[in-house]
């Protein structure tokens, strides 16, 4: 957008605001000046939630934001939240409307797509949204809309709890972060925590999750292309982005979701896969990469058995030839926890099943995972927890705050103390050596 068409276009704006008075300091466009400001403020929070939607900010470049912005002949009911613009020097390189939500409030559809529509009339590269409701990225927008009207504007959003994650991630990374703006981001994190803020972590299922499970539990046919379907697999989408962002918090490391490629650039495809496998497999599935961890985290809600599984898959360790030396090596990494309720599965070369046995067990005596031919060796080790919700499991909210507090009690006793096995690094022959040694004299 050019400097000339950015002031025509406008009939009024205001600079964003950290601190909003008046009758908008509680409402929608209240929090929006709020994170707006600091946005502007804050370059290194800036660069890398801006990095979400493809945009780098340059060594010259900088940010500006408005709130209260109006259009004219515009309804009042369809006045943006706010616009961002990135500037390089003087020139202006990219511009997005911004559309927000707070609290219960959901996106509508129309007003996307008219915001869609004015930007395009007046030049602008984007429309973000803000709202409590989640993305698995900010590409995968949550609304549907038309391709048309995303052919020459892009359709971003962002939820509340991902920019109150990023600053905290920000936070504690950063190490050179000037002063007054760290005070600046950890007051805004302590606004989006108070109550008052409507800022929203996902903490309850769709409403028909108890009936979807009941039909689990009565065998009845599950169909991939209905709503109450569509709708659990939904949430579990929203669930899986809101472990990953409370990883992320607790770790001070960015934990994401792993999706296959063609995922990452189809939400719909994301979707109708994920429900085909709900309906034939009974289950949710969740893979989260966490940065040096051992592997990725698999997180397995069967609707079925009613139980919610954390697990981490290792390779066994080549350098040793018995099965006791291997489960030894596994096991001497978690001599420090109460192995609880941590089972371990053995893989085994061949057709061979997996074989099962508890770590406490395996302190004792590790032959109790052999499988019946004992000349095999295992080649690779699962470690798994098994919550039994029993009939929590179908409540909205008791299946959200199980899944939580299992997955940070796994990653905190497995997760952290799993290390991956490495070949060691090949060894002169001693004949070798000397012939060398010999040579060099």
């Amino acid at each position: 957008m050019a400097e000339e068409n950015f002031k025509n276009s406008l009939s009024s704006k205001t600079l964003a605001r950290l601190f909003p008075v008046g009758k908008d300091a509680n409402n929608e466009r209240g929090i929006t000046s709020i994170y707006l400001a600091s946005l502007s403020i804050v370059n290194g929070y800036a660069s890398g939630v801006l990095n979400s939607i493809g945009q780098k900010i340059g060594a010259r470049g900088r940010i500006e934001c408005h709130s209260e912005v109006s259009f004219p002949n515009l309804k009042t009911s369809d006045r943006p939240d706010g616009i961002i613009i990135i500037r390089n020097g003087g020139r202006i390189v990219w511009s997005a409307l911004i559309e927000a939500k707070i609290g219960n409030s959901t996106l509508n559809e129309e007003q996307i797509c008219r915001y869609l529509e004015l930007a395009k009339i007046h030049n602008f590269d984007a429309v973000v949204t803000i709202s409590n409701q989640f993305a698995v990225l900010a590409t995968h927008h949550p609304i549907k809309v038309s391709k048309k009207l995303t052919r020459r504007v892009d359709l971003f959003h962002w939820s509340w709890t991902y920019l109150r994650t990023q600053a905290d991630y920000q936070l504690r990374v950063e190490e050179n972060i000037d002063a007054e703006q760290k005070y600046i981001l950890e007051e805004m994190v302590r606004y989006f925590d108070h109550k008052s803020s409507g800022v929203q972590s996902f903490d309850s299922m769709n409403k028909e999750w108890r009936n979807v499970c009941l039909k689990v539990k009565n065998k009845e046919r599950l169909l991939k292309t209905t709503d109450e379907i569509l709708n659990t697999v939904s949430a579990w989408h929203q669930e899986q982005r809101d472990l990953s962002l409370m990883l992320t918090r607790e770790l001070g490391a960015p934990v994401n979701i792993k999706l296959s490629r063609a995922h990452k650039s189809d939400s719909e495809a994301r979707l109708k896969d994920d429900s085909a496998f709900l309906c034939e497999k009974e289950t949710l599935i969740c893979q989260l990469h966490i940065p040096d961890a051992a592997s990725v985290l698999t997180i397995d809600a069967s609707l079925a058995n009613r139980t919610i599984s954390c697990s981490m898959e290792v390779l066994a360790p080549g350098d040793k030839k018995t099965t006791k030396a291997r489960v030894n090596w596994l096991v001497r990494q978690f001599a420090k926890i109460e192995p609880g309720a941590i089972r371990v599965g053995a893989k085994w070369p061949g057709g061979s099943q997996i074989t099962w046995s508890y770590l406490e067990n395996l302190r004792d005596d590790p032959s109790t995972i052999q499988t019946e031919n004992p000349n095999l060796v295992p080649h690779r080790f699962i470690v798994q927890t098994v919550l039994d919700m029993a009939g929590k499991f179908s409540g909205q909210r008791t299946f959200i705050e199980g899944l939580e507090k299992t997955v940070a009690e796994f990653y905190h006793s497995v997760g952290e103390n799993l290390t991956e096995w490495v070949p060691p690094a090949p060894k002169f022959e001693n004949a070798r050596v000397e012939d060398i040694l010999e040579t060099a004299e």
